[in-house]
């Protein structure tokens, strides 16, 4: 990725969208324990594994950062996705956190992960990053982005209604999910429930395959 290609854009005075560079790994490891306190050890991703995800493709790697200090990020991947055998996990998809399923040729782009600090949220920041995948994957002249949100409203109440019910509640429109409900108002689209996409209670480890076309805005 060359300098000219590094993607740079100021929020605000103290705010920036950026590419992410080799200094913010170890700060983006400690931000994944933040954002995602439940999940699985073993399916967050450390500094090493964003080291890795930098040398395999830059241009799908972004952070938000308070001057230095990172607050916001989100990794993307290249994917072939055969959306007829679309059940996955999480673990298989990040190949341990290596990132090593990035296909070059891909014509998606697969979204492993992006998430806010707790202090930084209800700023629209999620959407400012998922703008920056859609900028580059319209660069990259790919399909769109892709990605499976957590059902993250699913855990509290696991214990009234089954996964696949309190899905069909959410795309009916009559239930809110905190993660699902906010990405389909940016435009992403539901395809699938995916049972043991992940290891997090706070989803009853279930996920939603959703899809956001190329031609729609951000």
């Amino acid at each position: 990725m060359t300098d000219e290609k590094i993607y740079f854009k100021k929020i605000n005075d103290s705010l920036v969208v950026q590419h992410m560079l080799p200094e913010h790994a170890e700060q983006l490891e400690e931000l994944q324990k933040i954002v995602f306190p439940t999940l699985a050890d073993d399916e967050l991703i450390k500094a090493k594994h964003y080291l890795k995800h930098l040398e395999i493709f830059p241009e799908g790697q972004f952070v938000i950062t308070d001057k230095d200090k990172v607050i916001g990020m989100t990794s993307a991947m290249r994917s072939s996705f055969d959306f007829a055998d679309y059940h996955h996990t999480f673990k298989e998809t990040i190949s341990g956190g290596w990132m090593t399923n990035h296909n070059p040729h891909g014509d998606w782009l697969y979204g492993l992960d992006i998430g806010v600090h707790p202090n930084y949220r209800g700023l629209g920041l999620a959407r400012i990053l998922y703008r920056a995948r859609h900028e580059i994957a319209k660069q990259l002249n790919l399909k769109g982005q892709l990605t499976v949100g957590m059902m993250s409203g699913y855990g509290a109440v696991s214990n009234q209604l089954s996964g696949e019910e309190y899905y069909k509640d959410l795309i009916a429109g009559k239930r809110f999910d905190p993660t699902i409900s906010t990405q389909m108002k940016i435009g992403f689209e539901p395809v699938a429930l995916i049972a043991d996409y992940v290891s997090d209670p706070v989803c009853g480890n279930y996920g939603v395959l959703i899809k956001l076309d190329i031609a729609k805005e951000v």
